[in-house]
């Protein structure tokens, strides 16, 4: 059979390059648990607490040792998503380079977008939100960018910790004359989404952004605010039944999770 030439690992690290990519909003995830990733399993995320500093007095020596109780958050890995798609002859079609490559590609978009959108889907969890406002100017969008940032800083988020701001177009619109860094020569960044610098802080163009039928909810967050753990669970070539035709298919299993709400806020705008 054709597809018997069919190579599932190379062509699935080719789709999660492509991934990789695209994906914008699940960059800014902490990831650090995505060998974990199974359809149907929950990760354990573990926090520490922090310990009591006190003042010492060397007459009395120190304190009794503190115990501290650790944390758990649960991120479930409960989202899937798949392709399959029939082509007359694979090894045909191995034998031209570039054609399966762009066919990949193409999944690898779509369920990057896909992906993308799950993450922004969770800033209805976030508890620092703005009141719904309608946006028409520069400096109404830099103003609730400013508050959204001092918050941030005000629950002890460093100037030095990795920070982005995440907008939609029409936001972005108003608010890129309030950019300091323009990053229009630099491809990688453009290719993640990345227009530019604001206060120490990655401003990111995305059109996946979650909206709840009246406002684009923009995210202002750490590198740490939201867990996402994804894998490739198979990429497999097999012969349809009722076909004369080889087809490939693929499987995209992740999770995600809010857990650190107070690195997170999100803007509530629109037009």
């Amino acid at each position: 059979m054709s597809y018997a030439n069919f190579k599932p690992t190379i062509w699935s690290r080719f789709i999660q390059t492509e991934l990789e990519k695209k994906c914008k909003l699940v960059d800014d995830c902490n990831r650090q648990f995505e060998g974990e990733a199974r359809l149907g399993c929950r990760v354990k995320i573990l926090g520490a607490a922090a310990p009591e500093v006190f003042d010492y007095d060397a007459s009395t020596g120190m304190k009794d040792p503190q115990t501290l109780d650790g944390t758990s958050i649960f991120l479930d890995v409960d989202q899937a998503k798949a392709f399959n798609f029939m082509v007359e002859d694979l090894d045909r079609l191995q034998s031209t380079p570039e054609l399966m490559p762009v066919m990949l590609e193409e999944a690898g978009r779509k369920m990057a977008a896909a992906r993308d959108s799950f993450v922004a889907s969770l800033a209805k969890e976030a508890t620092q939100t703005t009141e719904s406002t309608q946006v028409t100017t520069g400096a109404q969008a830099k103003a609730l960018i400013d508050q959204a940032l001092l918050t941030l800083r005000e629950n002890d988020v460093d100037v030095a910790d990795n920070v982005s701001i995440t907008v939609s177009p029409f936001f972005y619109q108003l608010f890129r004359d309030a950019l300091t860094e323009l990053k229009t020569n630099n491809d990688e960044l453009i290719a993640k989404g990345v227009v530019g610098m604001y206060d120490c802080a990655r401003v990111i163009l995305s059109n996946n952004l979650y909206n709840d039928g009246t406002d684009d909810y923009m995210l202002v967050r750490t590198n740490k605010a939201i867990a996402f753990a994804s894998a490739i669970d198979e990429t497999e070539a097999y012969r349809p039944e009722k076909y004369f035709s080889d087809a490939v298919k693929g499987l995209n299993v992740y999770g995600g999770k809010l857990v650190r709400p107070k690195e997170l806020v999100v803007i509530k705008a629109h037009k």
